[in-house]
């Protein structure tokens, strides 16, 4: 479909974004269903975030996604958030409403979420490790908070004072006390005991963070394990290709990407984003 005088803009805004997909896959959409408009990736450097969201504003955009480093940082920046963008403290999509303000919420945790539903009996009374305390990794904990009943969830960060602050924040939904904090130094026996672990971190990530792993440590990957790295370029990570190799079973992020994407859409343009175009 050509732009026109008439095309809506949507809008991805992270650093990097080169990487991204989500051009493709809304711009597929927006072709499938004969919608006049177009998704562009910007990259947005953290000291500018202000000035993007006041061009959102400005432009009068469609809608707008949110990634690193800013789900949390643009909080403040945003008229209201939903309930579950309060809960996770982070937002990934905005919404602009018919009165010119945006409303910020979350479609991380349920995308994520989507590709384990097949493992949900496996995970009930498990241990669950994931890697990071980002705002990614806010929506990874407040979905296995919520859909499963884990016996353990434990956080593991370079940044152990961070990953407390989110544990502090998940208090009120974490009545059981199942979240954990350890550094990157002292969680061996917490990786090699887990029956899921999640790479909530952008090491892996096509360009600098490729050669790179949340856990380096392969020997603990085994069998009976779930992989799941939220990076989805490229599509197998060290992490995934190291765990798969131990008899781990991987899972990459492209399917998280899809889901959180539909949602995404749905709430922009009031319609059901095809499943069969071949992302």
């Amino acid at each position: 479909m050509t732009p026109t005088a008439h095309t809506r803009l949507a809008l991805l805004l992270g650093d990097p974004v080169a990487h991204s997909r989500s051009p493709a896959i809304h711009n597929a959409a927006f072709r499938a269903l004969g919608i006049d408009a177009v998704y562009l990736a910007s990259r947005v450097a953290p000291d500018d975030l202000g000035d993007a969201v006041a061009g959102l504003r400005a432009l009068g955009v469609l809608g707008a996604n949110v990634t690193i480093p800013h789900k949390q940082a643009i909080l403040p920046h945003l008229d209201a958030l939903t309930p579950v963008a309060e809960a996770i403290g982070a937002v990934n999509t905005v919404v602009p409403q018919p009165d010119g303000t945006l409303l910020g919420t979350n479609t991380d945790a349920a995308g994520f979420f989507e590709p384990l539903r097949p493992h949900t009996r496996q995970l009930n009374g498990a241990e669950a490790v994931v890697f990071g305390a980002g705002g990614a990794a806010r929506a990874v904990v407040y979905a296995l908070l919520t859909e499963v009943r884990l016996a353990r969830l434990t956080l593991v960060a370079r940044a152990p004072a961070k990953a407390t602050a989110l544990a502090d924040d998940f208090a009120q939904l974490d009545p059981r006390r199942l979240l954990a904090v350890l550094s990157n130094d002292d969680a061996s026996a917490a990786v090699q005991g887990a029956t899921l672990l999640v790479n909530a971190t952008p090491l892996g990530m096509h360009g600098a963070y490729e050669a790179e792993t949340p856990w380096p440590h392969a020997a603990d990957f085994h069998a009976g394990q779930i992989a799941y790295d939220l990076v989805y370029t490229p599509a197998e990570t060290r992490f995934l290709r190291e765990a798969a190799a131990r008899g781990a079973t991987p899972l990459g992020g492209m399917a998280m990407l899809i889901g959180q994407a539909a949602e995404a859409f749905r709430l922009w343009t009031g319609r059901t984003m095809p499943e069969d175009l071949g992302f």
